[in-house]
């Protein structure tokens, strides 16, 4: 046993031994690289005069002697480290007289050991094996430490940006095999369901079946596109050393869309966090641009967007400056935790508060602003110079652009560079549909495009804030790697959220569809967009596809298109690939086809070219400025160009009928036809080639907030259910739509399908959960008595739905409670929300009656959850109040029935009153929210849903249509057992 603490030889794995001096001894001075006595004399003697982990030249240690370790060394070795210890005293140089090295010492005083032999010659192996490493080592000693390290990080900077890894296979395996068990298992269960009707309650049993067959059908498109989850790990350190050498910044720009509505729902104090945390977001100043629509042109957006432009002269240096997170003001000053971790500098207490004042009065001066705005004036707002706000009519004004900060205007208080600010207000005139808040993107796509027309968009909604500085580092990592980035459309972040209770109770943060299947997406074709948080690919957003994939096959009548081109190429030099690359982007636009007879007096390459242009404007409309932007794969805006020229053609875009007879909407930009933009936008990326990918930092992003109150949080679900119910509804429903290319993967499109048919999941659940009641009332039930089998199968399928969920949340990490949560809402807002939507939805198809689209109102400040506990009327509340109603009043019924008809009735009233407390479980946080703070329910809630459920449960006792005629004497039986 060596020496405690005495660290190993890293040549020859022997201990290093002890110096005369009785410490450790050190070869190197400067690293401490462990180095016994005998290896250090022979790298000597083979001429290595620097350490080979340092570089640092060696210093003599002739004159140490080292102690034998408890291994044992003979006493010839510690005379000859004497001797060496004399003649060095004496002015000789011990490394001329060190030629016989201490192991040979060993060998020669115990000639006859067999042990110490082999010890020997082991020894000796290693040595040579080594001799080779150690030469090389010396030679790269020789080189300086500088180059050393440049050569290290020249072969780092050129590994993958971004690593993917699967779920390891002792998670992922069991919970696949049970995924197959279950549908063997639910096929036996159906089997035996459908053989075995009930024939006293026929019409209970089929509702049942029906039911419980499209709960299967629905698993199965939400389980499957799980099948292969993947996570994924970035590093944004290569990132840098690719990128960004010698202090000039290679990384590609962005553009940030932060888009708001209505500034009295959405506080501009939130949208101000918001702006705030993209001007300071860690990357190249001139690599960044925010633009803000204000699709409401209202004049406080306006004038706070002016003060938060001021502010953020102070705020972004003084982040920087001490690498603050976040960088959402409101959100790091209201942190509780210890804000002096990691902050080594003095000055930064004096700082702090400092900027902590600043944004106090920052806060008092946009707060007036809203007060001011509460009362609109008669003659409408003026602005300072005295003139009329151009917005005062939110739906006829014109279109307005203003640039508060950018690359040549004003800087911080530091004389920094700050990011470009723009502010934007589409055109709006009555007549023209203007697409709510897609409309309001592919204006910033168009206005961005003239004026930065950076690569990569990431969009925003006014509420979700930069969390996590390095979040756009995070995305080029897998946008800018060559390997990687080639066909990705977009970069999906999850949303995190601020401000819910702790207990989550109505499922705000969505954490199974974010831990789960978006990671379960990730390992097919990517995840679903869902409307903020993304990085996009503008040329995917321009409704190209992508390079890697070849282009669709063209109809037969582009062919004179087509030969157009090919005459024009025969003519024309070959072309670079960028030529080429351009012109498949052409041929993808699918543009309009052109009579070419219609243009005689043009040569073949001038009537090309003008197809060409005509094309372009017919897909992207009448702006030579913005087409030629397309073109441009990098992005960029030519140096030539003159910014106001660039401000009126920035204008030009946004008039509300430019867009008229063009493509926006229908294949380029933000896709129109539903109120959930974000999903159809991302299944058509999807169809046409192009892959998205799921990247989940270890801190969050972005972070938002969410409508923790009941009935916002029930109207942001029927939204998102609506939303779905149109795209059903539409030409581009996933059950028919993009099967020619044959580019969407079939697992991905079970995931769409999956998205679209949710909502109709409320008509079964209605029913599924009346169910309970009417047996309790009826005294019927939908499953025979079970045989020996029956229970197998029964008990099988329960067994295997634990297993799938266990197994789940093994291998996402998502906890139980969460799963739980999940499982309460997805009942909750099923049997409220989706209903109503699909009812919505199938009105505004047949009857043309459209949907107002309502803005989630924000909260600017919460304090102890007061929100949760609000209670708004709405008729989403009826539904779940009546289900609620009706199953108690049958779970008493039920008992009441049992107590008089004695011991027998109580072994089939187990499995009806397990149901219904299925039901009333589900429905718990529900009830607990109808019931608010201080346990109080409003009266028009609680009559409405009394009146229904005594109905309801009267009509079912008394006419019964489930029971046959021959057992009009049972019906008689249960209206006086339960004393109807």
């Amino acid at each position: 046993m060596m020496e405690s603490g005495v660290p190993l030889c890293h040549a020859c794995g022997e201990s290093v031994g002890f110096a005369s001096n009785g410490e450790i001894f050190i070869a190197c001075h400067v690293c401490n690289f462990p180095l016994c006595h005998s290896c250090l004399e022979f790298e000597l003697k083979e001429g290595a005069k620097r350490c080979s982990r340092c570089g640092a030249s060696y210093i003599h240690h002739s004159e140490d002697s080292v102690v034998a370790d408890e291994k044992g060394v003979s006493s010839e070795r510690l005379t000859m480290a004497s001797h060496l210890q004399e003649h060095q005293s004496s002015g000789g140089h011990g490394r001329n007289l060190s030629n016989i090295s201490a192991a040979e010492s060993e060998a020669v005083s115990e000639p006859g050991n067999a042990i110490w032999k082999n010890r020997v010659e082991s020894w000796k192996d290693k040595k040579n094996k080594k001799k080779k490493t150690a030469t090389k080592t010396a030679k790269e000693a020789e080189i300086p430490s500088e180059q050393q390290m440049e050569e290290k990080q020249s072969a780092e900077a050129a590994e993958p940006l971004s690593r993917t890894y699967p779920i390891p296979a002792n998670k992922l395996t069991p919970y696949r095999v049970v995924i197959i068990m279950r549908l063997i298992v639910l096929g036996l269960f159906f089997h035996y369901r459908i053989t075995h009707p009930v024939d006293s309650a026929f019409g209970l049993w089929l509702t049942s079946i029906i039911c419980e067959i499209w709960f299967a059908v629905s698993w199965v498109l939400d389980q499957f596109p799980k099948w292969s989850p993947v996570s994924r790990e970035t590093y944004i350190d290569r990132l840098s050393l690719r990128y960004e050498k010698d202090g000039v910044s290679e990384l590609s720009a962005v553009d940030f869309f932060v888009s708001t509505v209505d500034p009295l729902k959405e506080p501009p104090l939130i949208t101000a966090n918001t702006v705030l945390s993209i001007l300071a977001v860690d990357y190249p100043v001139d690599k960044v641009s925010c633009y803000v629509s204000d699709d409401g042109s209202a004049m406080l957006s306006f004038e706070s967007l002016a003060e938060t432009a001021d502010f953020a002269r102070k705020w972004v240096p003084f982040c920087k400056k001490f690498s603050i997170e976040p960088r959402a003001p409101e959100f790091y000053f209201s942190q509780k935790i210890d804000y002096l971790k990691d902050k080594i500098q003095p000055s930064f207490v004096k700082e702090r508060r400092a900027m902590k004042r600043d944004y106090e009065e920052y806060k008092v001066r946009v707060n007036a602003l809203v007060a001011k705005a509460q009362k609109t004036p008669e003659v409408g707002w003026t602005m300072q110079d005295g003139t009329s706000w151009p917005g005062n009519n939110p739906r006829d004004h014109p279109g307005m652009i203003q640039v508060f900060l950018g690359h040549t205007g004003a800087h911080d208080i530091e004389g920094n560079e700050l990011p470009r600010l723009v502010y934007v207000s589409r055109e709006k005139r009555p007549g023209y549909q203007h697409h709510k808040k897609a409309g309001a993107m592919n204006a910033l796509v168009r206005v961005s495009a003239i004026l930065t027309n950076a690569p990569y968009i990431l969009n925003l909604d006014c509420d979700h804030y930069v969390n996590n500085s390095k979040a756009v580092r995070e995305a080029m990592c897998f946008m800018m790697d060559p390997q990687v980035g080639k066909d990705v459309c977009y970069i999906q972040f999850p949303q995190r959220f601020d401000g819910i209770d702790k207990s989550d109770r109505y499922a705000n943060r969505n954490i199974v569809f974010f831990d789960i299947n978006m990671k379960g997406l990730d390992g097919i074709q990517g995840p679903v967009y869902v409307g903020t948080g993304c990085v996009f690919n503008r040329q995917a957003l321009y409704g190209y596809g992508p390079i890697s994939l070849p282009a669709l096959p063209k109809a037969s009548s582009s062919c004179s298109w087509c030969c157009c081109c090919c005459c024009c190429r025969s003519k024309k030099p070959a072309k670079d690939q960028s030529e080429i690359y351009r012109d498949s982007k052409r041929e993808d636009l699918n543009a309009a086809i052109f009579n070419l007879q219609e243009i005689n007096n043009y040569d073949e390459y001038e009537r090309s070219m003008l197809i060409s242009q005509m094309s372009f404007e017919k897909s992207f409309g009448l702006s030579s400025v913005f087409i030629e932007s397309t073109l441009m794969e990098y992005g960029g805006v030519p140096e030539s160009t003159n910014p106001s020229t660039l401000i009126k053609e920035a204008i030009h875009v946004i008039s509300c009928g430019y867009e008229e007879k063009t493509e926006w909407g229908k294949e380029i930009g933000w896709i129109y036809g539903s109120v959930t933009e974000d999903i159809l936008t991302g299944f058509k990326m999807h169809c046409r080639g192009w892959r998205s990918i799921y990247c989940m930092p270890l801190r969050p992003a972005f972070k938002g907030s969410a409508p923790i109150n009941l009935s916002d949080r029930l109207h942001q679900v029927l939204r998102w259910a609506l939303g779905s119910v149109e795209i059903f509804l539409s030409r581009h429903c996933p059950l028919w739509y993009g099967f020619g290319g044959g580019r969407l993967k079939w697992l991905q499109r079970f995931s769409y399908i999956n998205t679209i048919v949710y909502p109709f999941t409320s008509l079964p659940l209605i029913a599924y959960c009346s169910l309970p009641a009417i047996c309790l009332l009826t005294g019927k039930f939908i499953i025979p008595t079970l045989s020996n089998i029956a229970s197998v199968w029964f008990l099988g399928l329960f067994i295997s739905i634990i297993l799938t969920s266990v197994l789940e949340l093994r291998w996402s990490g998502v906890s139980i409670e969460d799963w739980w949560r999940n499982e309460q809402f997805w009942v909750i807002g099923g049997v409220s929300a989706h209903l109503f939507a699909v009812f919505q939805g199938f009105l505004k198809m047949l009857a043309g009656l459209d949907t107002n689209f309502t803005v989630t109102a924000k909260a600017a400040e919460d304090s102890d959850f007061g929100e949760l506990y609000l209670f708004k009327w709405t008729t989403l509340l009826i539904p779940p109040t009546t289900l609620l109603v009706v199953n108690l009043v049958g779970v008493v019924a039920g008992f009441s029935d049992a107590l008089n008809s004695g011991y027998e009735a109580w072994g089939p009233l187990f499995g009806k009153v397990f149901f219904a407390f299925w039901v009333i479980l589900h429905l718990y946080p529900f009830l607990k929210g109808l019931m608010g703070r201080q346990n109080r329910t409003p009266t028009i809630v609680i009559l409405w849903s009394v009146l229904l459920a005594s109905v309801f449960s009267l009509i079912w006792v008394k006419i019964d249509p489930f029971l046959s005629n021959s057992d009009g004497s049972d019906v008689r039986q249960n209206c006086i057992s339960i004393d109807c």
